[in-house]
């Protein structure tokens, strides 16, 4: 059993430890909702930074940084992440003074009506289930490099492992792994950033050496590597693609189940806005290490494929071992702590928001919630078994689908009068609908659709 596969099953068994201890804890619908309405500034920084990072960032975003895009990348940071504070300030704190137990909830309560949470509920399931099959293929990547597994196995691994523990603990478990688990991969990806520059040569060396590299030119450029063997031909395409996406990924971060819910959980609206802040602060801090460490493995190997390894073969080939260890534990981490995030969300949706429970006992409603959860794993496996692993199209193909849904419809119901229950609808089901369909049509080539007609403008429009 080598050092890799020992880290791995001891962080994914500490895991199971604390999901055990919390849902001893839970004592009503409120613990297992929305973890007490008493988390503190920490618990919701943690909560809010794990859920957003996943294995998306870890492989996706490290292959795409690795291909030579770090410079797209930056522009879409500096954009979503304006969405925090902005989420926290006209949404967040506005949705944890309603006292609702989901998102969804919130929108029924706010125009009174049952038919627009149904449809928050539905666009909830179907957009995280997605994202949720894009974190389960990632965490179960890593594991099969690491442990030397076939993948198949791995998988059922992780889908076993985050759903026994978030069926029984809620989101009073989630959100005390979510901010170990952050404090882990934070921690790791500064650890990883010194090492593998290190071995680069040390950061002049690194810097001067990729400013002229041959194999990528224009590595370090702000628009990134151009050209016919690139994402894009030319740099108005790739400096659209990432405003576009900055800002869709803003509202996103903004409005989005998993991680405006994580502000139902705030003690008060204090820590709302204290946790954004500080959420905003780490983030930039993550995503700048992240980025020198996966622009760098290029001058160590330019040709590892597929690209969304990268970061796994830093880990097992440059790191030393105990750093390797802590890496991949890292990453695992991201992965486990956002898996458990979507599979509530969407479990709470089925069971809160799609049909009323309210008259049923807690403990009834507790059991059926639970029930829920394991439905909805065994979906997610099956689909993990049938779609190939594309983790960074998949999380940017469901995340996205919220900028477009409910961005104008979540700011609308703060800060508007004139809004309708009606128009809240509509609003929700073409934004969502049209994205989707544009998304889907794309994908199958059947159209063929411009760098600034993306499926989220059209979402939106």
């Amino acid at each position: 059993m080598n050092p890799y596969t020992i880290g791995i099953i001891s962080s994914i068994a500490v895991y199971l430890l604390i999901g055990n201890f919390m849902g001893r804890r839970v004592k009503s619908i409120d613990d297992y909702y929305v973890a007490g309405r008493n988390a503190s500034t920490l618990l919701i920084v943690g909560t809010l930074v794990a859920s957003f990072l996943s294995t998306a960032a870890f492989l996706g975003e490290t292959g795409f940084i690795y291909e030579g895009h770090a410079g797209v990348l930056f522009i879409m940071i500096v954009f979503n992440l304006f969405g925090y504070v902005t989420g926290a300030l006209f949404f967040g704190r506005y949705i944890r003074r309603s006292q609702a137990i989901t998102v969804a909830e919130y929108f029924g309560k706010r125009f009174a009506t049952h038919r627009v949470q149904s449809a928050a509920g539905v666009t909830i399931i179907v957009g995280l289930a997605a994202y949720l099959l894009a974190v389960t293929q990632g965490a179960s990547l890593a594991i099969s490099e690491a442990m030397d597994i076939p993948y198949d196995v791995t998988l059922f691994i992780v889908w076993l492992g985050y759903t026994w523990f978030t069926a029984y603990s809620g989101s009073k478990g989630v959100v005390v792994t979510d901010t170990i688990m952050f404090l882990l991969f934070t921690v790791v990806a500064f650890l990883a950033v010194y090492s593998i520059i290190a071995a680069a040569g040390g950061w002049f060396y690194s810097i001067e050496e990729l400013a002229t590299f041959e194999t990528k030119p224009g590595i370090l450029a702000w628009h990134g590597v151009i050209g016919p063997e690139s994402r894009w031909q030319n740099i108005p395409d790739a400096i659209t693609w990432g405003f576009i996406l900055g800002i869709a990924w803003g509202v996103t971060v903004a409005v989005s189940p998993w991680q405006s819910s994580r502000y139902l959980m705030a003690k008060d609206e204090h820590t709302v806005v204290r946790a954004a802040c500080v959420a905003t602060a780490v983030t930039m801090l993550f995503y700048c290490a992240l980025i020198m460490a996966a622009v760098s493995i290029n001058l160590i190997e330019p040709n590892i494929q597929p690209t969304e390894k990268a970061m796994i073969w830093a880990a097992m080939n440059v790191l030393p071992t105990f750093a390797g260890v802590l890496l991949m534990s890292g990453i695992i981490a991201a992965a486990l702590s956002s898996a458990s995030t979507f599979l509530s969300l969407i479990a709470f949706s089925a069971t809160n928001d799609l049909i009323e429970l309210k008259t049923t006992s807690e403990g009834r409603r507790l059991a059926i919630s639970r029930y829920a959860m394991l439905v909805v794993g065994i979906v997610i496996l099956v689909l993990a078994y049938l779609q190939p692993p594309a983790i960074l199209a998949i999380s940017y193909f469901a995340a996205t689908l919220f900028a477009s849904s409910w961005g104008p419809v979540a700011f609308m119901s703060v800060w508007s009068k004139r809004i309708t229950a009606n128009g809240a609808f509509w609003g929700i089901v073409v934004g969502f609908s049209a994205n989707f369909s544009a998304k889907l049509l794309e994908l199958y080539e059947i159209i063929l659709l411009p760098v600034f007609l993306h499926p989220i403008v059209i979402g939106i429009v």
